[in-house]
């Protein structure tokens, strides 16, 4: 079952822990990506939308194609930050998430991702099946 998304961005708040940092206690530039993947997930997650379920059920995997970031401001080691997910562009086979990491009204991190959908068995691309579809187009 599947729920209306809101159509702000989706967030979820993230601390940043020792091990996100480097040795200065600034987070690390990949940390980033994998604080955009936990939004992701997320987004799908308040959707009602399984990820492992759909790769067993569907033989789908989402498969990152590209990720255009920019960094502006650092966060540091026990920051609390907010980490977007919203959906702004929807392809055949892909679809484009706009994310962004901020502290308070500060925005540290932007970036557009670029997700494509793949056939496990045979790693080719393969369109977005409808019930994704109306999703998507809910939340973007």
């Amino acid at each position: 079952m599947t729920h209306a998304l809101p159509r702000t961005p989706f967030t979820i708040p993230v601390r940043v822990y020792y091990q996100d940092t480097d040795a200065g206690g600034v987070v690390f530039h990949a940390q980033y990506l994998l604080f955009m993947e936990r939004a992701r997930t997320e987004f799908l997650n308040a959707a009602g939308f399984d990820l492992a379920r759909f790769a067993e059920a569907d033989g789908i995997l989402f498969m990152v194609h590209a990720i255009a970031v920019r960094y502006h401001r650092p966060a540091r080691l026990n920051d609390l930050v907010s980490v977007s997910a919203d959906v702004v562009k929807l392809g055949h086979a892909s679809f484009v998430f706009r994310q962004t990491v901020e502290r308070g009204a500060e925005l540290l991190v932007e970036a557009d991702v670029t997700v494509a959908l793949v056939e496990r068995a045979r790693d080719r691309p393969v369109r977005i099946p409808a019930k994704l579809k109306r999703l998507l187009e809910r939340s973007a």
